[in-house]
């Protein structure tokens, strides 16, 4: 198999394994601010597959798919010192508010705009919302068969690829004819470090919102080096449906957000007779822990 071309869906995300105390506002919602943006860590996995293909397959081309703010461009950077050919930037205040329906909307129209794609693949869920929506909602609207759960893609031959799935109760190989959209599990071998090469090479790589703020002399450079462009497009670059976006297109409404604070309390020994444990059962049906 040669020539594939891989789309890579990423995000950037709040880092929430690092939650402090001000990491939530006073309405609820996450104070971005007061967490650093990462790239989204089953997206690292999902890069890494991609990579391993591109690896084994002359001609593979890897690009990487991001929706978000200016800033976002960073993930694409990321993608680019690691291995990645190109990437684009879906950015636009007509995104804003998109829940998991409104955001693969926009991502699969704009994969539509890249033309003929043979493999599509996704980290399982962002850690952010850990809704696992996303991946498997592209697939849905570019009408293409997924692999969920993926912790191996382990080959392409004549059109099908061979991927490994972990599950709860062990895994499993599956068949699927091309083209195919897969999500990958954090089980999945961690993405490659950053290739110093790559980022001597792509350190100054901008999207166009970024370029507005640079100086005369980085775009002197952009224009003598075309590989540096990250491309951006906004909602005027693909085709789309305005009501199915950012808000509008976006039925999740959130009724109440409550902010749950886990506190130590004293503990409490049993001992190992079948009395206690009959007594901690029946404790912790009646608070509603279990049952």
């Amino acid at each position: 198999m040669k020539g594939l071309k891989i789309v890579v869906l990423a995000k950037q995300v709040p880092d929430t394994r690092n939650v402090g105390k001000d990491a939530m506002k006073a309405d609820g919602t996450v104070n971005r601010a007061a967490l650093e943006a990462i790239f989204n860590p089953e997206d690292l996995n999902a890069l890494e597959q991609a990579l391993r293909l591109k690896d084994k397959y002359e001609g593979t081309e890897v690009t990487l798919l991001t929706m978000g703010p200016g800033r976002a461009a960073e993930i694409i950077r990321e993608g680019l010192y690691r291995g990645a050919d190109n990437g684009y930037l879906l950015s636009d205040r007509a995104f804003a508010g998109s829940d998991t329906l409104a955001t693969s909307y926009a991502l699969s129209c704009a994969i539509k705009q890249m033309g003929k794609v043979d493999v599509i693949i996704a980290g399982r869920q962002a850690i952010d919302g850990d809704t696992a929506q996303v991946g498997p909602q592209v697939a849905e609207k570019l009408g293409m068969p997924q692999i969920t759960y993926a912790e191996e893609i382990v080959g392409i031959e004549k059109a099908k690829v061979t991927v490994k799935r972990r599950l709860e109760r062990g895994v499993e190989v599956v068949e699927g004819a091309l083209p195919m959209m897969i999500t990958v599990n954090a089980s999945a071998p961690d993405c490659r470090p950053r290739n110093a090469k790559f980022v001597m090479k792509y350190k100054h790589a901008r999207a166009v919102s970024e370029m507005q703020n640079v100086a005369e002399d980085y775009i002197a450079l952009h224009n003598n080096r075309p590989y540096l462009h990250i491309g951006e497009w906004s909602v005027n670059d693909i085709e789309t449906k305005e009501e199915e976006l950012g808000l509008s297109g976006s039925p999740t409404k959130v009724k109440s957000i409550e902010n749950v604070v886990f506190q130590a309390k004293e503990a409490k020994v049993l001992e190992p007779t079948d009395a206690d444990m009959d007594e901690l059962m029946k404790e912790l049906i009646a608070n509603h822990t279990i049952g």
